[in-house]
């Protein structure tokens, strides 16, 4: 989705983005408390299912109303499967093996999968030599750290390869979400629409498999991380999305994807006592190089600079 309107970034969408930043980050830390007393299909059915009842709420504050078409709902469940129901359980599944800030950094291999997904799928959005340059330089970032498990975990390949899954699903949501600007729907009506279509999803398959009393009595602070989870790193967080999407564009909120890691490894080391090996680093790096290769905005200032 793009905007028109403006596509400049000021203090105040820099203030936006950085929040966004630290609740998205803080969503790796809100699973690493839960998974130690939940399952991740429990986690991720709350998670889904507080943020649907946040969203609603200030969409019907706004006076906004849930659409009544059947292809419109058909479209969110295709959504909420892409973009909650998969990723969210292949990463919540993912940090019962690997730490916090290690799956932030996965998870910031989207763009790279977003720019292969739409180069294949959209004709409108080939990919430029200067983006597949860039996604070659961070797919290399991520072969570093695949093979280079963190402090602890042992052989976490298999999670690691699960949240890069995650990260890929992301991308053909991001793809499969262009219908929705041929909807008319509110943005915030979309949000609201997919994690309720996901909600409906997960809560037959969740009390099939982890069962209503599979697990013992979470503590305060689970409850507390699964309320952060849904109502802040989700419910809010489509909010902050949304209004960085309308006032500064859709490459500018790319950005983001650079600075959820920074808050997730501060989160992790703080108080999770997680640790990330100079490789983790290293390859964050090389996906920092390609991202800002597949924005294309600094190396054009440093050519014309140059020039």
């Amino acid at each position: 989705m793009r905007s028109c309107i403006n596509t400049s970034m000021g203090t105040r969408e820099w203030i936006m983005l950085i929040a966004l930043s630290v609740l998205w980050g803080g969503s790796f830390f809100f699973v690493g408390v839960a998974v130690a007393d939940l399952p991740p299909l429990t986690i991720v059915t709350l998670r889904v299912g507080l943020a649907s009842i946040a969203l609603w709420s200030i969409a019907l504050a706004m006076g906004l109303r849930p659409p009544k078409k059947p292809g419109v709902w058909l479209a969110f469940f295709g959504m909420g499967i892409l973009n909650n129901v998969l990723p969210f359980v292949l990463i919540v599944w993912g940090q019962t093996q690997i730490g916090s800030g290690l799956a932030s950094i996965l998870n910031a291999t989207t763009p790279l999968f977003t720019v292969v997904v739409a180069g294949l799928l959209l004709s409108d959005e080939r990919a430029t030599p200067m983006k597949l340059i860039g996604v070659a330089v961070g797919f290399v970032g991520v072969v570093v750290m695949i093979g280079a498990p963190a402090v602890g975990e042992g052989d976490s390949t298999l999670a690691q390869v699960a949240v890069l899954v995650a990260a890929l699903s992301y991308a053909f949501a991001g793809v499969y979400g262009r219908r929705f600007k041929t909807m008319a729907l509110n943005p915030m009506v979309t949000a609201a629409g997919q994690v309720t279509a996901s909600t409906l999803i997960l809560v037959p398959i969740t009390l099939y498999v982890d069962g209503p009393l599979n697990f013992s009595v979470p503590s305060t602070g689970t409850w507390s991380a699964i309320v952060g989870l849904g109502v802040l790193s989700t419910a809010v967080a489509y909010v902050l999305y949304f209004k960085i999407l309308e006032s500064a564009g859709a490459t500018n909120l790319l950005l983001v994807t650079l600075l959820i890691p920074v808050s997730a490894i501060l989160l992790g080391s703080l108080f999770l006592n997680e640790a990330l090996e100079p490789v983790h680093f290293a390859g964050m790096s090389l996906i920092a190089l390609g991202l800002s290769a597949i924005d294309g905005r600094i190396w054009r200032k440093r050519v014309s600079v140059t020039v």
